[in-house]
Parts: C-alpha cells; sequence; structure tokens
C-alpha cells in the first residue's frame, strides 16, 4: 500500500506553498486523490517531484563552545557523516568551530553562509 500526504507536507518537503501544490494538481502537474475536500498525493508523486531537487554535495557544521569539548566535536562531525552517508549526500566541506554560539564572528560559520548563498 503506497503512503499518501497532505498538500501541506508536501509543500514543506519541495520548499513551496500549500497553494502552489493545489494550483500544480489542478493543472495536472501532480497526481493526487480527492477525499472529501482534501487531496492526498502518493508517495511515489511526492519523490518524483523531489527527484534532481536533493542536493548531491553537501557541507556540514559543527560547533562547540571550547577545547575541552573537542571529543563532542569530533563525535558531532561523525554523526553528521554518517548521516549525509546515509541519504546519500556527498559532503563536499566540513566546517567545525570551537566558540561561543553568542559570538557571530565564527569563521566556519562566515564560510557556511557564504556557500549557502552561492
Amino acid at each position: 500500500m503506497t503512503r499518501l500526504y497532505r498538500s501541506g507536507e508536501v509543500a514543506k518537503r519541495l520548499g513551496v506553498s500549500t497553494m502552489t501544490i493545489r494550483r500544480w494538481i489542478k493543472a495536472g502537474k501532480i497526481k493526487a486523490y480527492q477525499i472529501g475536500k482534501e487531496f492526498r498525493i502518493p508517495e511515489s508523486e511526492v519523490l518524483r517531484l523531489l527527484e534532481g531537487k536533493l542536493p548531491d554535495k553537501v557541507a556540514i557544521y559543527a560547533r562547540v563552545s571550547s577545547r575541552d569539548q573537542k571529543e563532542d566535536l569530533e563525535r558531532q562531525v561523525e554523526y553528521l557523516k554518517n548521516y549525509c552517508s546515509t541519504k546519500g549526500y556527498q559532503v563536499m566541506k566540513i566546517l567545525t568551530d570551537i566558540s561561543s554560539g553568542l559570538d557571530e564572528n565564527r569563521k566556519s560559520l562566515k564560510q557556511l553562509f557564504k556557500l549557502v548563498e552561492r
């Protein structure tokens, strides 16, 4: 049995508004089942729409507050690398900071922002 998603769930996953999902359904761009006043989108449609939208290369960022927590930083990085591996993402850059979370002038955080802007 195929899983069916509400239009709001699909909108969040695709990064668009619920109204956009409804327009796509009415235009025939998305196959959906109408249940009462609501639409349900099959998982196969969600995957089809996500195809090509998922990043294949990613950057990961980890931070701890002090040098005493270096082991925690390494553990965070390993956890993020494993997560990316299970999702099929290729880690292109690993960014880390040892600094307070209140400090906005973290070197790696600024690098991360520049990567996101590009």
